[in-house]
């Protein structure tokens, strides 16, 4: 009898639950990667916090997300800016992340200790989702097995009565994994106005967050996964004044699936649900008293996505793709508080959408030289905007504003060059292009902070970005990196809130505004044009890692008609210079690091006039192992509790970001 004939070798599946790789092109854009070791070490353990290890990137405010007004936390970079709303793309696991309506960031949402990784990409972007760009792309990627412990636990204690706790699971799941992670924040909070400017009725600033994923990666076949993702979270805080207040919560779901087989694809699609709560008060000017003037209870937002990305098999790196974004929201708010009641209730919103085909090519011409070429083109659409106001309990409309609907189409594109002369040097060359759809917020939303009235603008047009580079990267050991980029961008139709008059006086739509306040409305400026140059550098060696980020961007508004004042100015909340600077060590059992950040001074207002003064602060940590399983950490925020100066109200009233801070805490793996 025949022997039977051997069985097929069996096929070796894989599941990464990363992306696919990058196109060697991509190193012709100044970039920075943030390692999982420094995602989860930093002494608020805060992702906001770990950001800011990349110099120049910044939010609107110098507050975290424990005290800051969450509207006011978007991202940008090179002090391209104007107002509070993201100029960066951020992506986590390819999923555009900001809210729908008002394009904030939800950061008290993401556990920085479950990231493998976040890279920024400084400069206008094309590719994936590449509308919304405009001044760089952050890309949050999600830790898996190779990186989690099966079981993690840890808590911590810090000043203020303040908690930090969570639990994580990484485990295996038919032939791929599934990880999941609940996390919980709170604490008394600190006072936001300085002891000699405070009332009877200032307060601490309290916080309370929870948040929570579920991510699956299973095999879908020998080159194919399916990875799927849900995550929640609820985020409370209390901005200094029991009047004060405000509430987000979310729920977002997405479903990727990427082939690494000889025709590469990367499909995704995703949903966002959103709902956001403020409220407001005037305050007296002693301090002793304040009545509320606006309770936005109800902001419900929805955002809807897709991508289809495919690479060919060709010689060269060749990325063709199609993608959609829309945008809803609605805010609803109570106003004009008179006789111990509202009696003006407002309905604004609207919806924004982007369709875009994209195609990014990379070719090595030779060992030595890389060059990569890529452009989008986009169909842009804002319609069903709309902002009524009426009486409450009568009905009657006080205000109508109904928008017509409005589209077009925008083309953008990129290039660079990277020559290596040896090959511990690379030489790069870069120029791109692109925009900004406004969000539903800053069309539709007039609002108020303090004594100040902004109105809305639905006739804002897009931002559009241009910039060229040149930077190089040195690596004469495997140990030793050194970047240097030197760049010059501008920003035409940089949307701001611009200072039209002062009060008192009535104004279209926020109506009155006091002596003590002044009437803003947003408004395209012709154009912020920036240059200046960042610079990182790390060293490991001897069981010690230093790492150190500069950038100094000298930013000037471009302005004309109505905005003619704030030509030649600096945009508000734009320093010129941000430091960043690590020296960790790990020698067995104890790990130790110190971080050390310097901001340089800013301009709270778009007039100038009020000057937030420049920061450096200190912050420290310590961990040992009590065991295989069992650490203790030791954390210091601003250990020389440093007054850092957030925002200048017109009266003169200071708003602080985060004091000393000492955390003390055990964590658990198994």
């Amino acid at each position: 009898m025949d022997a039977l004939p051997p069985s097929p070798p069996a096929i070796e599946i894989v599941v990464t639950g990363r992306p696919l790789p990058m196109a060697a092109g991509a190193a012709a854009y100044s970039s920075l990667t943030l390692t999982p070791e420094r995602l989860a070490g930093t002494a608020s353990g805060r992702l906001e916090d770990a950001l800011r290890d990349i110099a120049g990137l910044s939010s609107f405010r110098r507050t975290d997300s424990r005290s800051a007004n969450p509207t006011s936390q978007g991202l940008t970079l090179r002090a391209l800016g104007g107002n509070a709303a993201s100029r960066a793309l951020v992506l986590l696991d390819g999923v555009p992340i900001a809210d729908p309506f008002a394009g904030y960031l939800p950061f008290a949402a993401i556990d920085p200790a479950r990231l493998a990784s976040a890279r920024i990409t400084r400069g206008g972007g094309g590719g994936a989702f590449g509308a919304g760009a405009v001044a760089g792309t952050l890309e949050l990627t999600s830790a898996g097995p190779e990186l989690l412990s099966p079981v993690s636990l840890s808590a911590a204690y810090g000043s203020r009565d303040s908690i930090e706790a969570s639990a994580g699971l990484a485990v295996p799941l038919s032939g791929g994994f599934v990880t999941a992670n609940l996390r919980h924040d709170q604490g008394d909070g600190f006072f936001l106005v300085p002891e000699s400017q405070r009332g009877p009725i200032d307060i601490a600033a309290r916080y309370r967050s929870t948040g929570g994923s579920l991510r699956a990666v299973v095999p879908a076949g020998p080159d194919t996964e399916v990875q799927a993702s849900f995550r929640a979270f609820t985020d409370e805080r209390t901005r200094g004044l029991d009047l004060v207040t405000s509430s987000s919560e979310g729920a977002d779901a997405s479903l990727r699936i990427i082939h690494r087989g000889e025709w590469a694809v990367d499909a995704l699609a995703f949903v966002q649900a959103r709902n956001f709560t403020s409220t407001f008060a005037a305050v007296a000017a002693d301090r002793r008293s304040a009545t509320p003037s606006l309770d936005q209870f109800k902001t419900p937002a929805t955002g809807l996505g897709a991508r289809l990305e495919v690479r060919p098999p060709l010689p060269f790196d060749l990325q063709l793709g199609i993608d959609w974004r829309r945008n809803t929201g609605t805010t609803n708010e109570f106003f004009r508080f008179a006789g111990g009641r509202y009696d003006g209730l407002r309905e604004a919103g609207g919806t924004t959408s982007t369709a875009g085909a994209y195609a990014e090519a990379s070719i090595d011409v030779s060992p030595a030289l890389t060059l990569t070429a890529g452009g989008r083109v986009d169909r842009w659409h804002i319609a069903e905007g709309r902002l009524i106001e009426s009486v409450i309990g009568g009905g009657a409309i006080t205000q109508s504003l109904l928008t017509p609907s409005r589209s077009g189409t925008r083309g953008t594109a990129r290039t660079g060059l990277i020559l290596k002369p040896v090959d511990t040097l690379s030489l790069r060359a870069a120029a791109y292009t692109g925009f900004r759809l406004p969000t539903p917020n800053e069309l539709y939303r007039p609002f108020r902070v303090g004594a100040d009235a902004t109105a809305a603008n639905p006739a804002l047009g897009l931002e559009r970005a241009a910039g060229v580079e040149a930077g190089l990267d040195w690596q004469p050991i495997p140990a030793a990196r050194l970047a240097i980029t030197g760049f010059v961008n501008r920003l035409d139709g940089a949307i701001s809130n611009v200072t039209l008059a002062r009060g008192p006086g009535t104004f279209p739509q926020v109506g009155f505004v006091s002596a003590a306040g002044s009437y803003r409305q947003r408004t395209n400026l012709d154009r912020v044009d920036t240059r200046g140059f960042e610079a990182d550098a790390s060293l490991t060696a001897a069981g010690f890692t230093a790492t150190l980020s500069a950038a100094y961007a000298d930013a000037r508004v471009r302005a004309s008609g109505p905005a003619l004042s704030l030509d030649g100015l600096r945009p508000a909340q734009s320093p010129t210079t941000s430091v960043s600077g690590t020296l960790a060590w790990a020698g067995g059992p104890v790990g130790l690091s110190t971080t050390v950040r310097h901001t340089a001074a800013a301009f709270e207002d778009d007039q100038n006039l009020r000057r937030l003064p420049p920061a450096t602060t200190l912050d420290a940590g310590a961990r040992l192992a009590l065991g295989r399983r069992l650490a203790l950490t030791l954390r210091g925020e601003n250990l020389t509790d440093t007054e850092v100066v957030s925002g200048i109200a017109n009266n003169g009233i200071l708003d602080l970001a985060q004091p000393r801070t000492i955390w003390v805490g055990l964590s658990f793996t198994g």
